[in-house]
């Protein structure tokens, strides 16, 4: 979308909110007949709003039995029938205060009003090829990126396509993740449906479906894998058949294109659907004013600090704009697109990601541009205090899985207290949903804590005193941490991939619990010193600072708590001597398997694999 008035400077957009805070001014006027009022009014102010005596209004009221003084408020009731008496109309307006904004209702001119990209959003059951379709379109590699080879986390991205921009957002298709796929439906214009020709209709795809069904989003449905064996189009197309998805080809009014994403083809008349149905929609909105959208994504970058992926629904974001966003505010330092190109603004419908907050908001948040910092930091403090966001600590819960089922089997556990840290707000959201959906007659999963960042000691007291199990989603504790955790005997269990998680709950609530290669953390080594050697490359000056180093150890390379490489030690050595193991205390130097970019400061971990019950 082009912004075609781009003549109005960044201070002059129209405010979201007319009235800030609980001070908020009585905007009571008279238009045409019709009194509208805001607020409960005295005798007084409503006489001189209808300007008549307040002695006429006292008057009436007497000969109802009602005995009233000049300074008493009316209620709403009375304030009707008077206006009525004196010859008005009437209209109660509800004056919406800046830290509710989620419940404003925005109406903009017609003249402000220009053409705005679609978002579409791309969903379906997981490995139909999500993102390989959105690689094809971007020219990109996304799914070589992917842990597991599943998407866990929602993407935006933007295209242009003959002149018109689409944005695009990439859902997580593994059943756990049904609340970013609902996040996802939420803001979107149009649902790209795509099905796997040779697979058909699965269980995510029918919840695809009730998510769009519940946005009131129109489909298109993606049939993908046209190049594979045994791909049956017909076939996926009957079973849509079953969930009310009738298509063109079969007398409806849904979409339909064959594609191979793998091979690019049928991807230009997919976009040709999706720019039809576009235009057919009339998507507008008004960038004149202070940005209001949504959060897809946040997480406590490595570098950066809080990380969030905006997508802007009206209005038009600022480098520089003061956000509140859920309970925190900042102001935009930095705004860049999905290649990581500085931005200026963004205009409505297009995502970017932004540094400058002061904490991690929550996925699925709306938030809101304000004209200045003091307004923004005022409404993100009333809304901190208006949270109710208690913690409930109970004792009856388990310290680690090895006595869980035992303890179900004595009838002693009811409730499993879990805390769960993970590396974005929408992994912990994913996470925290399919852990409770484990609740059985025995026992009931609770997530009494749920965020994105490290492990911290603050985590470790909320398990000690309620009992819980901290469960780390791609993050990982420092020694002090892990120390801390031994010294409260609280058991840290940590994972990769959310069905691994998922399934070693389930297997420890039915009591499965079997042999497998679990991590033993040998040692960490914080790396105070990087130096380059040419043909050998980067070698970590380090100080073993909990367990010990051994030469043959497999080892993570953590930055901030988060995991930024996993592989093997390739040389270990005191001085210049190689050493086949160095304990705490002591210094050493670290080559690592393949990998250079290590920094100071980074903690070097190792670890072996045992077999463990």
């Amino acid at each position: 979308m082009k912004n075609k008035n781009k003549n109005f400077d960044s201070k002059e957009r129209a405010t979201n909110i007319q009235t800030k805070g609980n001070n908020a001014k009585s905007l009571n006027k008279v238009n045409n007949g019709v009194f509208v009022f805001t607020k409960s009014l005295t005798v007084g102010e409503l006489a001189k709003e209808l300007n008549v005596n307040a002695s006429d209004i006292i008057k009436k009221l007497f000969l109802q039995k009602k005995l009233v003084t000049i300074n008493q408020y009316l209620d709403d009731d009375t304030i009707g029938e008077l206006c009525l008496e004196f010859g008005y109309d009437f209209k109660k307006e509800e004056i919406i205060n800046a830290e509710d904004f989620e419940k404003a209702t925005i109406e903009d001119k017609e003249e402000d009003l220009e053409e705005r990209p679609p978002v579409v959003t791309v969903m379906g059951h997981v490995d139909h090829g999500k993102t390989t379709l959105i690689d094809a379109i971007r020219n990109s590699n996304l799914v070589a990126a992917e842990v597991g080879g599943i998407s866990q986390e929602i993407g935006a991205y933007q295209k242009t396509i003959n002149g018109h921009k689409i944005t695009f957002i990439d859902t997580p298709g593994h059943e756990a993740f049904s609340a970013m796929r609902s996040r996802g439906a939420s803001v979107t214009d149009i649902v790209v449906l795509i099905v796997a020709a040779d697979d058909g209709v699965m269980p995510q795809t029918i919840e695809a479906i009730d998510h769009a069904k519940a946005a009131n989003a129109p489909i298109i449905v993606a049939i993908n894998k046209m190049d594979v064996p045994g791909a049956n189009p017909d076939r996926v197309l009957n079973q849509l058949l079953e969930h009310n998805i009738v298509t063109e080809s079969y007398g409806g009014d849904v979409l339909s294109v064959e594609i191979s994403a793998k091979k690019k083809q049928g991807i230009d008349e997919l976009l040709d659907a999706i720019l039809l149905q576009a235009e057919m929609l009339e998507l507008k909105a008004n960038p004149k004013r202070y940005a209001i959208g949504t959060v897809l994504e946040a997480e406590l970058d490595k570098g950066e600090g809080p990380k969030a992926t905006l997508l802007v629904q009206n209005g038009t974001l600022f480098n520089g704009d003061y956000v509140v966003v859920g309970t925190t505010y900042g102001k935009i330092r930095r705004m860049t697109n999905e290649y990581r190109q500085i931005m200026k603004e963004a205009l409505p419908g297009t995502p970017c990601s932004v540094i400058g907050l002061s904490e991690v908001p929550l996925a699925g948040d709306r938030f809101m541009a304000f004209p200045t910092e003091k307004d923004a930091k005022d409404i993100a403090e009333k809304r901190r205090l208006k949270k109710v966001n208690e913690e409930r600590a109970q004792n009856n819960g388990v310290t680690s899985l090895d006595d869980l089922y035992s303890k179900i089997n004595e009838g002693q556990l009811t409730q499993i207290n879990i805390v769960l840290k993970t590396d974005s707000t929408g992994s912990a959201e994913a996470v925290k949903a399919s852990l409770e959906k484990l609740n059985n007659d025995q026992v009931k999963v609770n997530v009494i804590r749920s965020a994105a960042g490290a492990i911290t000691e603050s985590d470790i007291l909320l398990a000690s005193a309620s009992g819980a199990i901290i469960y780390g989603f791609n993050v990982r504790p420092s020694a002090i941490i892990r120390k801390k955790a031994e010294e409260e005997k609280i058991e840290i269990r940590l994972h990769r991939i959310i069905y691994a998680l998922i399934e070693e709950m389930q297997d420890a609530i039915k009591g499965k619990m079997k042999k497998e290669q679990v991590e033993n953390v040998l040692g960490q080594a914080e790396v105070r010193n990087v130096f380059k050697v040419s043909k050998v490359g980067a070698i970590a000056g380090c100080m073993v600072i909990d367990g010990l180093i051994r030469n043959t150890s497999s080892c993570r390379v953590l930055r901030d708590g988060a995991i930024i490489y996993e592989g093997r030690i390739d040389s270990l050595k005191r001085f210049k001597d190689d050493a086949k193991e160095v304990k705490q205390g002591f210094e050493c130097g670290i080559k690592i398997e393949n990998f250079n970019d290590v920094h100071e400061g980074d903690i070097i971990e190792a670890y072996e694999k045992v077999e463990k019950e």
